[in-house]
């Protein structure tokens, strides 16, 4: 009768007590663990947006410096087939004789005129696209714009030196569209590197004193 009746009794104030305190803690360690895991998936979520951010930074970047390119250089071809008019007109003129340029026949004077004007023309318009001409006579020699023909013995220039311009090249934007072919330097001093200014050693107090 008294294991009945010990089985049957109500819990007291303490035994309520800690089973509420049970309760409270296992419910606060699934708040932090929510928290915890909360924290976790939050910090994955902006390390995501960051790195979608970032890749869509790098390709609007990338769509505009091709946009850039399509604009600078559609014409590339086109002006490079057009020098080659450029060269032939600037044969013909050449291949004039003095005598003839200077007989003042009219008719002929106007041709060369019309020539040399086409020429000038079709120049201007290559270069209003971004094309400027390389005569580069007396620079240094630059291998990414100039081609080296022949070499011209000469003490008094510094080698390297282009000292002469057999064809002028032609450039657009930064790139080559063609090397102007040049003539160099040779024998003569090296061209001067800027050098750095010597920096002031230490004061001498006593020698100054003495001065």
């Amino acid at each position: 009768m008294s294991d009945n009746a010990n089985d049957d009794r109500a819990p007291d104030d303490a035994e309520m007590t800690e089973a509420k305190q049970e309760g409270s803690n296992g419910t606060a360690d699934g708040d932090y663990a929510a928290l915890v895991r909360l924290m976790k998936e939050n910090e994955e979520l902006k390390d995501r947006a960051l790195r979608v951010a970032a890749d869509m930074e790098n390709l609007r970047r990338r769509t505009a410096r091709d946009v850039h390119d399509a604009r600078a250089y559609a014409v590339a071809n086109f002006a490079r087939d057009m020098l080659s008019v450029s060269d032939n007109l600037r044969r013909a003129l050449d291949a004039i004789p003095a005598e003839a340029k200077t007989s003042g026949d009219v008719g002929f004077t106007a041709l060369i005129d019309g020539v040399e004007l086409t020429e000038r023309a079709m120049l201007s318009t290559l270069e209003r696209h971004g094309v400027k001409k390389l005569a580069p006579e007396g620079e240094k020699f630059d291998p990414n714009f100039h081609q080296a023909m022949f070499e011209v013995p000469n003490p008094d220039v510094p080698a390297n030196t282009v000292v002469q311009v057999v064809q002028p090249g032609y450039s657009i934007g930064d790139r080559v569209l063609r090397p102007a072919m040049v003539g160099v330097a040779k024998g003569g001093p090296k061209l001067a590197t800027p050098e750095a200014a010597p920096e002031p050693g230490p004061v001498n107090e006593q020698a100054e004193k003495d001065a």
